[in-house]
């Protein structure tokens, strides 16, 4: 009798857990998705066409707008980091376990390099996020500040981060810890100087050139 217990404790764990774990991931797909219903309901798609409108749309608004190509490139790498520190995790029964831990790179004794991946995670982030966004989180000056800039990448990191902590800890997707949310905030900082330093460089360029071609046309 307890050997028939266990077979079925067994059998519902592994169903419920093989339902549970891409169940996030479901979500989030299906709500795009309703999106690109909408979408398509609102200019009239059909339903024999509405796969080619999809791509057919997408690929002219890929190669005609660099903002919708920056914005798909944050869209992706976002995509990437929930997959991993979220829609992709088994259930944790303590997330808050291990909240004070993280900072080295040995944990229980085991070499780990979690806190330097966690760092690395979000500098690309920082910097994907601000060449989409510039306008919006920066303003319309020609010139960004470098004080500004840092300060943006960081604040909207650490609320990014905190959402995905505690998501983890809501849902015992992981372990909440007071290092991951330090270092994927330190992560956007070092993005945004990287950004900065990068906008920087651009933009003396675009200066050079200018007054290149105005001395060219000026000989002429």
């Amino acid at each position: 009798m307890g050997k028939i217990i266990e077979i079925f404790n067994r059998i519902a764990y592994n169903v419920l857990s093989a339902l549970y774990q891409p169940f996030w991931a479901a979500v989030l797909l299906a709500f795009l998705a309703m999106f690109l219903y909408l979408y398509g309901r609102e200019h009239g798609w059909k339903k024999n066409d509405f796969i080619r409108n999809m791509f057919e749309t997408w690929w002219s608004s890929f190669k005609s707008s660099s903002n919708f190509r920056r914005t798909f490139l944050l869209a992706f790498y976002t995509a990437m980091i929930l997959l991993r520190t979220v829609l992709n995790r088994e259930i944790w029964f303590d997330p808050l376990g291990k909240i004070f831990g993280g900072w080295g790179l040995y944990e229980d004794g085991v070499f780990t390099t979690e806190s330097i991946e966690n760092f690395i995670l979000f500098i690309p982030f920082s910097i994907l996020l601000l060449w989409a966004f510039q306008q919006e989180l920066l303003g319309e000056s020609k010139s960004i500040g470098f004080g500004k800039t840092v300060w943006k990448a960081t604040k909207v990191v650490a609320v990014f981060s905190f959402m995905i902590e505690f998501t983890q800890l809501l849902f015992h997707l992981g372990t909440f810890q007071i290092s991951d949310l330090t270092y994927n905030t330190l992560g956007g900082a070092i993005g945004g100087v990287i950004y900065y330093l990068g906008y920087r460089y651009c933009q003396k360029r675009k200066r050079k050139n200018k007054m290149k071609n105005r001395g060219q046309l000026s000989e002429h």
